[in-house]
This record gives C-alpha cells, sequence and structure tokens, in this order.
C-alpha cells in the first residue's frame, strides 16, 4: 500500500506513513470518499512530541489486526493538531461537548460529512486503565453506523446543538482601569500559595498571566501580585519542569511541586516564558523573597534561565538561516517515558567523577529512588539544595560547591549528547515564529547578545520572503511553502514581532509591515458581530471549518484577539492614527466582559486592554550609532516598564507619528533620552544611569 502521508509537509503525517492504516490526510477527498462507499470516517488529531499519541500508535495503528478494522469499516485521517489548529480547535470543541474533555490524541467518529458523533482521546487496544478498547469501540460503533443511522443522527444533532448554544454572544463592556484589578482578584484565586502557579496538578505555567500580574504590581504596588509572580517563576526555574541540564522548559508538570514533567518542549512555550522572565529580571526587585538561603534568587535567578532557554533555542531549535523550529518531542521510542532528560544514579556516576557526582546529587536529588514509574531509577533533575548548603552539609567551600557543579553539569550535558536526541519538528511555523523572534530580541537586549538579535530579524526577513502573500495581499501563510493559509495567530503575532523589530533595530520596514499586516487583519477577519475570527471568514473546508470562532482563551498561546489589541494599541502609540485606536476600542469592548469571567485564560486580552486604559511610557533616545547612543537604547530595553514604547531616532530625523508631548521635548541634541507618560514628560537625561532612574521612577503613582 502506497501512503498518502510520505510526501507530506507535516512531520507527524510523515511519521505514520508505514503504518497499515489506509490514511488520508485532511482535505475533500477523504470525506468524499467515505460519502461514496457510505463509512463513518475516524479522526486522528495528534503531533509529533505528543506522548500518548505514540503510544496509541505503537498499540493500536501499528497493529495489523486493528488496522484490518479500520480499513474495512472506516475512512481514516490523520490530522497533525500544529498544521492545522483551525480544526484541531473545532474537532476539540466538539468532543468535549460529548465527554468534558480533549486533549491529544483526539480520536473522533464521524458522519460522511464530518459531523461527531462519538469520540474520546487516547484508547487502549483492549479494555484497561479505566478506558474501553479500542477494538471494541470501533466493532460497536461501526455497527451503530450501519444498523441504527437514527441514533447516529440524534447524537449529531446534540453535540451540534450543544455548539451552537456553547457560542453565545460574547460580553461587551465599558472599559475602564477597574477592570484591571477586578481582573487580578480573579487571578489570584486559584494561586497555589504554598508551590506557586495556578491550580493543582497537572499544572501548566500561564506565562500571560504571570506578565499581566506583574504590569499590576508596577502600576498599583500590591504585594500580593508580585508574591503571585515570584513564587511561581522561581518554582517553575527550580522544578522539573526546567531543564537543568540542556535550558529550556518542558510543556507541563504532572505534580503541584512542578517535579515531574512531560517531557515535550515546545516553541510557543519557551517563547512566551522567556519573555516572563526576561520582564522579571529587568523588573525593580520584587517585595517578597522565596529562594532557600544561599541559592540564586530574584533577577540572578531570572537572568539564569533566560541564559538556559535562549541556549537551548539557539544551540537546538534554531535554522541558521532564520526560523525557529516547533518543537522536541519528549520520547525516541514506544517504551520511553522521558528518558533521555532523565538520569539513573549509576549514569550520572559513571558520567562524572565521585567528587561531582557528591554535590550534584545532593543539588538535583539524584536518588536511588526517582520519580518516574515506568523505571523508578529514573530521577528528574530539580533544585533540592542549595550550594551553600551542600558546603555545609560535605565540610567543603561554597566556591569549591560551585566548581564542581559547573563541571559536574557540563559533564552531564556531555553524556546526554551522546544518547539518541528526542526527534524535533523543524518546521518553522509563522505564529510561534513571531513569538519566539519577540522573546529573542528582549533576550538579546539582557543578555547583551546581538547574535540572537540579528537571528530574530533574519527570521522575519525569511517569514516575509518565505511565508507572505505577494504584497501581503492575503497575510502570511502558516509556515513558508505551506498550502494553510488564513490563520489569524500567523498574522498578529508576526506584526507584534515586526513592531518588536522596529523598536529594537530602528529601521522603519518593520513598523510599515505591521502596519500592512493588521490593515489585513481588520479587513480579512472581522466577524458581522464585532471581533476577529481565528480564521478568514467564508473560506470554506469540510466538516466543521463551516463554524465560525472568535479567539480570546489563551490555549495555550495568546489568544488571537489579545494580540491583535494589543498590537492595535503599539501601532497607535507609534504612529499616531486614529484608525487604530478606533479599531482597538470597538475590538477590546466587544470581548470586556470575558476578560473578568476567563481570569488566567484571558491574560493576552487583559494586557490589551492595560495598553487601553493606561498609559504607555514613551522612551525616545536620539543619537548616532556610536557607544553612548546605543548603552542608552540598551538601558531603554532592559528596564521594565509596563506598556513601554521605543523609538530611536538619529540627530535630524522627523519625530512624526509620537505624541505632542514626546515630539515638543525632542530638540535634536545628542546623545539624548527622553520619557513621558501619558502627557506627562520628564527632564531630558544623557547617560545611562539617569535613564534607568527615570523609567523605575517617572510618573510612578504606586
Amino acid at each position: 500500500m502506497t501512503s498518502r502521508l510520505a510526501d507530506q509537509q507535516s512531520s507527524y503525517l510523515r511519521s505514520a506513513k508505514d503504518q497499515p492504516v489506509d490514511w488520508h490526510p485532511w482535505g475533500p477527498e477523504a470525506f468524499e470518499l467515505a460519502r461514496a462507499e457510505g463509512k463513518p470516517v475516524l479522526l486522528d488529531i495528534g503531533a509529533v512530541w505528543c506522548h500518548w499519541c505514540h503510544v496509541m500508535d505503537h498499540e493500536s495503528y501499528e497493529d495489523p489486526a486493528i488496522a484490518e478494522l479500520l480499513n474495512r469499516d472506516w475512512i481514516c485521517i490523520k490530522v497533525d493538531r500544529d498544521e492545522r489548529p483551525d480544526v484541531d480547535v473545532r474537532y476539540q470543541r466538539a468532543v468535549q461537548a460529548l465527554t468534558g474533555q480533549g486533549g491529544w490524541p483526539l480520536t473522533a467518529f464521524l458522519t460522511p460529512e464530518g459531523r461527531v458523533f462519538f469520540g474520546g482521546t487516547y484508547f487502549p487496544p483492549d479494555n484497561k486503565h479505566g478506558r474501553p478498547g479500542f477494538r471494541a469501540v470501533l466493532s460497536e460503533l461501526a455497527r451503530l453506523f450501519r444498523e441504527n443511522p437514527e441514533r447516529v443522527a440524534q447524537q449529531v444533532r446534540q453535540i451540534s446543538e450543544h455548539l451552537s448554544s456553547d457560542t453565545q454572544p460574547t460580553q461587551s463592556a465599558a472599559l475602564s482601569p477597574d477592570m484591571l484589578a477586578r481582573a487580578a482578584d480573579a487571578m489570584a484565586g486559584p494561586f497555589d500559595f504554598r508551590h506557586g502557579g495556578f491550580g493543582t496538578q497537572p499544572k501548566f505555567p500561564h506565562p500571560g498571566a504571570l506578565d499581566s500580574l506583574l504590569a499590576r504590581w508596577f502600576d498599583s504596588g500590591e504585594s500580593w501580585s508580585a508574591e503571585i509572580v515570584h513564587r511561581t517563576l522561581s518554582a517553575m526555574a527550580r522544578g522539573g519542569i526546567r531543564d537543568h541540564v540542556g535550558g529550556g522548559f518542558h510543556r507541563y508538570s504532572v505534580d503541584a511541586r512542578w517535579i515531574v514533567p512531560h517531557f515535550e518542549k515546545m516553541s510557543y512555550d519557551n517563547s512566551e516564558l522567556l519573555s516572563a522572565y526576561v520582564h522579571a529580571a529587568t523588573a525593580p526587585p520584587l517585595p517578597v523573597d522565596g529562594g532557600s538561603a544561599g541559592d540564586a534568587r530574584g533577577p540572578e535567578l531570572y537572568r539564569e534561565v533566560v541564559e538556559g532557554i535562549a541556549r537551548w533555542v539557539d544551540e537546538v531549535m534554531s535554522d541558521p538561516s532564520g526560523g525557529y523550529y516547533a518543537s522536541q518531542d519528549a520520547d525516541v521510542g514506544p517504551n520511553d517515558d522521558g528518558d533521555y532528560f532523565t538520569w539513573t544514579p549509576d549514569e550520572a556516576r559513571a558520567a562524572t567523577d565521585a567528587e561531582e557526582f557528591a554535590v550534584l546529587s545532593r543539588r538535583y536529588d539524584i536518588e536511588e529512588a526517582g520519580e518516574m514509574h515506568h523505571n523508578p531509577k529514573k530521577n528528574v533533575l530539580w533544585l533540592k539544595q542549595s550550594p551553600s548548603d551542600i558546603a555545609a552539609a560535605l565540610g567543603k567551600g561554597e566556591a569549591s560547591v560551585e566548581r564542581l557543579l559547573a563541571s559536574g553539569l557540563a559533564k552531564l550535558a556531555h553524556a546526554r549528547a551522546e544518547r539518541p536526541r528526542p526527534f524535533v519538528d523543524t518546521t518553522l511555523y509563522t505564529g510561534w515564529n513571531g513569538l519566539m523572534a519577540s522573546a529573542m530580541l528582549s533576550a538579546s537586549a539582557l543578555l547583551d547578545r546581538p547574535d540572537l538579535e540579528k537571528h530574530a530579524v533574519l527570521t522575519l526577513e525569511r517569514l516575509f520572503d518565505e511565508a507572505a502573500e505577494p504584497d501581503l495581499a492575503g497575510g502570511m501563510r502558516h509556515a513558508p511553502g505551506s498550502k494553510v493559509s488564513g490563520i489569524l495567530d500567523d498574522q498578529v503575532m508576526v506584526a507584534q514581532a515586526a513592531i518588536d523589530a522596529f523598536e529594537a533595530t530602528g529601521d522603519g520596514k518593520w513598523l510599515d509591515r505591521a502596519e500592512q499586516l493588521m490593515a489585513q487583519v481588520m479587513s480579512d477577519y472581522g466577524a458581522d458581530d464585532g471581533g476577529l475570527l481565528d480564521t478568514v471568514p467564508g473560506r470554506g473546508g469540510e466538516g466543521f471549518l463551516d463554524q465560525e470562532i472568535k479567539p480570546i482563551q489563551d490555549s495555550p498561546t495568546p489568544s488571537g484577539n489579545g494580540v491583535a489589541g494589543i498590537v492595535l494599541s503599539r501601532l497607535f502609540e507609534h504612529t499616531g492614527r486614529n484608525e487604530w485606536r478606533t479599531y482597538r476600542d470597538e475590538l477590546l469592548e466587544n470581548f470586556a466582559g470575558e476578560a473578568l469571567r476567563l481570569g488566567i485564560f484571558a491574560a493576552a486580552l487583559l494586557r490589551a486592554v492595560d495598553w487601553a486604559v493606561m498609559p504607555a511610557v514613551h522612551v525616545v533616545v536620539v543619537g548616532e550609532d556610536d557607544d553612548a547612543t546605543r548603552e542608552l537604547r540598551r538601558v531603554a530595553r532592559n528596564t521594565y516598564r509596563p506598556r513601554k514604547v521605543l523609538r530611536w531616532l538619529r540627530p535630524g530625523d522627523t519625530a512624526e507619528g509620537l505624541p505632542e508631548a514626546v515630539r515638543a521635548m525632542v530638540d535634536g541634541q545628542a546623545p539624548r533620552a527622553y520619557v513621558c507618560a501619558g502627557t506627562q514628560c520628564a527632564a531630558p537625561v544623557s547617560t545611562a544611569a539617569e535613564l534607568a532612574e527615570t523609567l523605575r521612577t517617572f510618573a510612578v503613582t504606586r
């Protein structure tokens, strides 16, 4: 059998090309065949990084007997959720309406018209784990489809009615600063005071919510919001969710303490976490501390985390020609569960000398009893003891312990590099590349690494060369060379990154490109009743693709409407063009009531409201590309301030687009820096120290 998946762009689809199932990619041909043969459709939605997708592939889709059932009774479609987020979001909603659960793999059973009549996530081949066996489910549902079409039709109607009732008009509300206070209170509700983060287990990072609360603390001085931010960032930095050997973060923790993760690493998670840690590292010292005595804490710890994420992205996830890869898998085989990332004591001893192992085992909790159920000797590394505590316990100097930790960790990294490495999906998804480019631009300033900035800008150049439609009419495709287009996230996330590139480089083409993209968005994605749709309306497609969805919930990437609101505010602040402000206000007022209801899941939308109701802070640096001007620009980028708008003017440049109060201040002297908050302006400054102090204190009312 020649596989239809062999030449697909998706790594996930290509990984299934040798399975005995007669897979179809998503498209009209599969549904036409289902209608012609009168067969139901089996829809499998997964991802190349997904552990349980690999398990179900190995247990069921590679089993010839199960494949025979599928090929006889079903038309089978396999979808990569990263490649087709539009398909995934709609079928997740349908299965959740039926079962109350979603996730990957998503296993949906459809009529030939693409309507769900049954579904679930992972099915074992036979009954176990308290789940029905896949063989029995396939046989029974095929029989039901053949012999009881009325019951199938009734189930389809019930799910469709639920989806229709679930698509209620969004709650509009007037925008006000009070909304931010109430939203922060709502975010505090699920905070885990003991371990940091939100909720119990499994526990996801929610970096957008932390960013929102950090801005709230800066504006209001309410220490509890700073405590949420600090406890969560510190706990994640010390936990096993962070890869202490290779840098970066795994997708989520299965426990409340952040120790045992699901080991896949996602570009989008790490880009948002990178931004959150940069902001926390460049903010004034937070008025709380949750670290162990003698351990790195606060800005020092956050900078260490930023360095680790940037190193992982640079070494593992970056295309030298520009672009950031999509994900790194958790596993290297069907019986694996994070073995690349974990250590038995014997493995750690073999890689290091006795002194190094003695300090590493205390620092990272490498014990005979590990954390992994499939192999109880496997340890997830997490920060258990501080260097000072280790020094006291072993009778060594702290400097000696630090040297042994550094040399031992380097040896673990070298040994790990010799292991089979989990697969890296090298697809350059447009929206995720926008998110990572923005994050790496901010990290480059903090770490003083121009190479990171250069690569981020190169990435954006590549996207506009290889993923953009001609003259940006139609915006950006989902990846260079992709057949998928018309996804809102791709447009707004690249527009946001283009503004970041403008602020970092001073090159006006990036602001022009952001304006072009957002003009296209406002023209193409608007819903009749307000707000933006996740796909271009009326583009058509099979099954549930006719449903209109307005993305306002971070799930987990920032919502398309939230990012659009932020970008529209930034365009207004940079250009002074009122149409951008008008678009923003109409967009946000349409959703404002939902932001309060969704809490931590509406962080991007709340940050957009923050931009709309609180004063932006304009920082204008005037000077040539010389050492003094570069130092002013570095401080302008590296000093935290919510709603910061950066502009670099060479002597003689016009201050076009800047607010009147700012334009009135700029007198052509160089090097100089000007800071204005709302209609108030500080005295011009000429040194980096003066600029840092002005940014920290000027017009701060808390």
